[in-house]
């Protein structure tokens, strides 16, 4: 989508996998125990997990520069990313058109997150947010961009663009739409060229092909991609994320407990893209060895 369909959490399969394979996703135990329980519970429920199978989560010093002035949360979810970007940059603005959701985080996130329900692109009005059957939302699944094999049921949103939204010292952006990433970095245009922020962008080949969202921001903004598949940053050049995923596909059929209970061959799906030759964080980077290999 535009703003607010994540790879699935506590209600789908699994981050960023679930029913793209040509298959309706099905409900993991995860996704029948979600509903029965208090939203504020699932909520703080995925913020204890999540860098369990995301540890890029857990490393926000890598991502987020120094003195961090706005972070942007597109497709806030549960918040997860929201909450951890509180602590780290004075301002976040989550995006998230999902209405019970927005209004959760509206009502749980720290003081200094702002929320907006709404979903991100390239134009402002109005766009339809599609579902799955029987899914309001919290399979984090949902979608601007349909896809027959998922989507069942929709509901109309309000969308907007980040350059609409006025924000300033935007330092960071993390973006998780399901297959809408290329409109939404269309609306971003002036923001990315003025504040050049680090991008974290979740990209599914199963959703759509990496290549376009790649070529745009190294031929268009001048971003390099940057991914963690073990301990250490890799070059996206020097990953061949599209078949990664093909070969660990399986993992996220598994559904998110059994991913955090069950150690499991790391599935990286995010991409973190940073310009002007800058590099994640301090730490190590690896530019050969086996995972060019």
């Amino acid at each position: 989508m535009t703003g607010g369909a994540r790879g699935s959490g506590p209600g789908g399969s699994g981050r960023g996998g679930s029913g793209r394979g040509g298959n309706a996703p099905r409900k993991t135990l995860a996704a029948r125990i979600a509903p029965r329980l208090p939203t504020r519970a699932v909520a703080a429920a995925a913020s204890f997990v999540y860098p369990r199978f995301e540890p890029e989560l857990a490393r926000l010093d890598d991502l987020c520069p120094p003195g961090c002035g706005t972070a942007v949360d597109v497709g806030g979810w549960y918040g997860p990313w929201s909450r951890r970007l509180a602590g780290k940059a004075r301002r976040v603005v989550t995006v998230e058109p999902v209405p019970h959701l927005a209004a959760l985080l509206a009502a749980a996130t720290p003081a200094n997150v702002r929320v907006i329900r709404a979903a991100a692109g390239d134009r402002e009005g109005t766009a339809r947010l599609w579902l799955p059957h029987g899914d309001r939302g919290d399979r984090g699944v949902s979608s601007l961009v349909r896809r027959d094999d998922v989507h069942a049921t929709a509901l109309d949103v309000p969308c907007l663009t980040l350059d609409g939204l006025g924000l300033r010292d935007v330092h960071f952006i993390k973006i998780d739409v399901d297959g809408n990433e290329l409109p939404v970095l269309h609306g971003a245009r002036t923001l990315l060229d003025r504040d050049r922020p680090a991008l974290f962008v979740e990209l599914e080949a199963r959703i759509q092909p990496v290549a376009p969202v790649v070529d745009h921001l190294a031929d268009r903004h001048g971003y390099r991609g940057w991914v963690l598949p073990s301990h250490t940053w890799v070059p996206l050049d020097a990953f061949d994320l599209e078949a990664h995923q093909r070969a660990t596909s399986y993992v996220v059929t598994q559904g998110l407990l059994r991913r955090v209970l069950i150690p499991r061959p790391r599935y990286v799906n995010s991409v973190l893209f940073l310009p002007d030759g800058r590099r994640p964080g301090d730490r190590a980077v690896r530019d050969h060895g086996a995972h060019a290999r």
